[in-house]
């Protein structure tokens, strides 16, 4: 089991990201704008800068949602390959046999 304290960082910044998507991706497409002013293409770099580094994407880590673990993750499954042994022995995930002779 992963640490309280790493699990609900990452739960914090996913909310991070979410609030501010919208106002990132307005400013991110000022940017990229290569008919826009150079001044205004600079400040809309400089308010980019200045809103919290957490609301970027890839500040989020992938981690399993039953262990927290950041390691070996599938994104299909949304865990990690460990818990998918266990709930698969155990016949907790739909489809899936672990047979043993």
């Amino acid at each position: 089991m992963a640490k309280v304290s790493a699990v609900e960082k990452n739960k914090r910044r996913r909310r991070t990201v979410a609030a501010h998507a919208d106002k990132r991706a307005a400013l991110k497409a000022i940017i990229k704008n290569q008919e826009a002013p150079i001044e205004e293409r600079f400040k809309a770099t400089l308010k980019l800068a200045e809103m919290p580094r957490d609301g970027s994407k890839t500040r989020v880590r992938n981690r399993c949602e039953v262990s927290g673990r950041p390691r070996a993750y599938y994104r299909k499954l949304k865990m990690s390959r460990i818990a998918l042994r266990e709930l698969g022995s155990l016949g907790r995930v739909p489809g899936v046999v672990k047979s043993s002779w």
